[in-house]
């Protein structure tokens, strides 16, 4: 393909891109295909001869769209919602035009430096503290991970280092090993499976804190916990406390949790993956009260800020704390302003060496929806959810499982939990939405997410008729089949 024919298959691959977004609700939520479905409609191995376009286009709709779920549907009420709008896509197409690796400042100016000013911006809009800023001349500053399971995989090595080296600065006979073997990590029974992922890589203990009857993580708890251990002769060393969980988005109690943290000298980290968008409104930044504390927090835009996958956004308050648990300098890599002070290279603050260019996509998301646009679009989601919560409490047929604060709704119809797993299943076998489960407690519950970019207030109208539709038939056959029994 020479440039001619890119220019031309481009604006081809925008329209289809286009069309599939305007038109994305007229396709079914979730496919229809039985796991293996793809390998039989493909060729054994890789074509001899060049194939053309064409037939590479054909295929799309053929092979690729009937295994799609998708994500960007407005009938799509599952898991959190993916970011996408147009100006992130053509970002990413620049992104990948430019197709650079930024490894260090030498290797891409701009890609670095971009990087720095648009993690300060967003800093900003949520009116972080000014220690997590890079600004002139601070000590902390923005990175953009992959994801947030990353940014905890970073934060906890990064703490883990820092704690080995200081005890060992005390207590010079004790080996790594032996301190390695005593180090405890700590989340809420509520946080995300990748904080446990984390102390996995990590090759340290993890221990959960109880949340209380909000799901949420407070300090008395922590402190409990962190107590029991000190007098076990085992060295707690990292907290992540979570801001909007996955299970029903509840939030740790950052303002007890952080003093404990600071005094007992454990790294805090906030983990704030969905929720940390909405910061952004002056009504929704006070769940941020008590980041002061932290040394790390993270949030991804690429969930509820626009901007599509993978854009996580990750600050410190201490770069070095980062830079010193993962710096290596071969001399290929080095370049002649490293030593200047004015330059950051991204590779110390990640697990990859290589990155894109991904602040491209947040420059022009900020730029082309502004603080208000975003805003806005926060608060249209936050209104649609409470538009369903209010659908729930007129039923009484159903129960709400826990506070509506965001875009997330948690409900069942109030009985066993077969009888909620046996709704969910007829609602995602219709395919006329997607929603996925979670636990609380011992209750099996619904997760109603508002994920879409498009969607509207008709859609979350929709939703609730078929949900309630449902569960008319299904408690009809579910009370002739007791009867009968």
């Amino acid at each position: 393909m020479d440039a001619a024919e890119f220019r031309r298959r481009g604006k081809e691959m925008v329209d289809y891109v286009a069309d599939y977004l305007e038109k994305i609700e007229k396709r079914q939520v979730f496919p229809d295909v039985e796991p293996g479905y793809l390998r039989p409609l493909l060729a054994d191995c890789a074509p001899q001869d060049p194939e053309s376009f064409e037939d590479v286009f054909k295929d799309i709709e053929k092979i690729i769209m009937p295994g799609v779920t998708h994500w960007h549907s407005p009938y799509f009420f599952a898991y959190f919602p993916a970011a996408s709008s147009f100006p992130a896509l053509l970002a990413d197409m620049l992104c990948g035009g430019i197709g650079c690796v930024g490894f260090s400042w030498a290797s891409s100016p701009a890609c670095t430096e971009l990087e720095t000013v648009m993690l300060d911006w967003l800093g900003k809009m949520v009116n972080l503290p000014e220690e997590f800023l890079a600004g002139k001349d601070g000590q902390g500053g923005g990175v953009i991970q992959g994801s947030a399971s990353e940014a905890t995989l970073i934060a906890l090595l990064a703490a883990r280092t820092k704690t080995i080296r200081q005890v060992q600065s005390e207590q010079p006979e004790l080996t790594e090993a032996e301190i390695m073997g005593r180090l405890v990590a700590y989340a809420s029974d509520q946080a995300h499976s990748s904080v446990e992922r984390a102390a996995l890589i990590g090759a340290v203990k993890i221990k959960n804190v109880p949340s209380d009857d909000t799901f949420s993580v407070c300090g008395s708890a922590l402190k409990k916990v962190l107590d029991e251990d000190k007098a076990a002769g085992l060295i707690p060393f990292f907290f992540c406390a979570t801001l909007g969980t996955t299970p029903c988005c509840s939030f740790d109690k950052l303002l007890e949790l952080g003093p404990i943290c600071n005094k007992e000298n454990i790294w805090m980290h906030i983990d704030a993956a969905y929720a940390g968008s909405a910061f952004i409104c002056p009504e929704f930044r006070h769940l941020l009260n008590g980041v002061e504390f932290a040394d790390s927090f993270n949030f991804n835009p690429h969930k509820w800020l626009l901007v599509n996958f993978d854009c996580s956004a990750m600050w410190v308050k201490k770069r070095s704390d980062l830079i010193g648990a993962f710096k290596l300098e071969p001399l290929y890599l080095q370049h002649h302003h490293q030593e200047s002070g004015l330059v950051t290279d991204y590779r110390h603050w990640q697990i990859p060496l290589g990155r894109r260019f991904r602040s491209l996509k947040l420059w022009f998301v900020l730029r082309m929806y502004g603080v208000k646009g975003l805003q806005e679009h926060i608060r249209k989601h936050v209104r649609l959810s409470h538009q369903f919560e209010h659908f729930v409490l007129q039923d009484e047929r159903f129960e709400i499982c826990a506070e509506v604060v965001l875009g997330l709704v948690c409900f069942r119809l109030k009985g066993s939990n077969e009888l909620n797993e046996a709704l969910l299943q007829s609602i995602n076998d219709a395919k006329k939405i997607h929603l996925v489960p979670c636990h609380l407690r011992e209750k099996f519950v619904l997760r109603f997410a508002i994920c879409s970019r498009t969607v509207e207030s008709t859609h979350i109208k929709f939703a609730w008729q078929h949900i309630s539709q449902l569960a008319t038939d299904l408690l009809k056959t579910w009370e002739q089949n007791h009867h009968q029994e």
